[in-house]
């Protein structure tokens, strides 16, 4: 294993989340997805999705 001063920010934050799974588990294990869920997903997969600039962004906001 690196040592911490070796490693990236990445590299840090995955073994975080990897320990705290270790540690807490996974809440969602063993849960299943809806039908109603599933079909919610798929009417949003096939509308194109809107994107927003920067710009309008900071237009709208500020």
């Amino acid at each position: 294993m690196a040592k911490v001063k070796e490693m990236t920010t990445d590299d840090i934050e995955l073994l975080i989340e990897h320990k705290l799974l270790e540690i807490l588990g996974d809440p969602d294990s063993g849960l299943q997805l809806t039908k109603e869920f599933k079909a919610k997903i798929e009417q949003r997969l096939k509308r194109p999705s809107e994107r927003i600039s920067h710009e309008d962004v900071v237009k709208r906001f500020a």
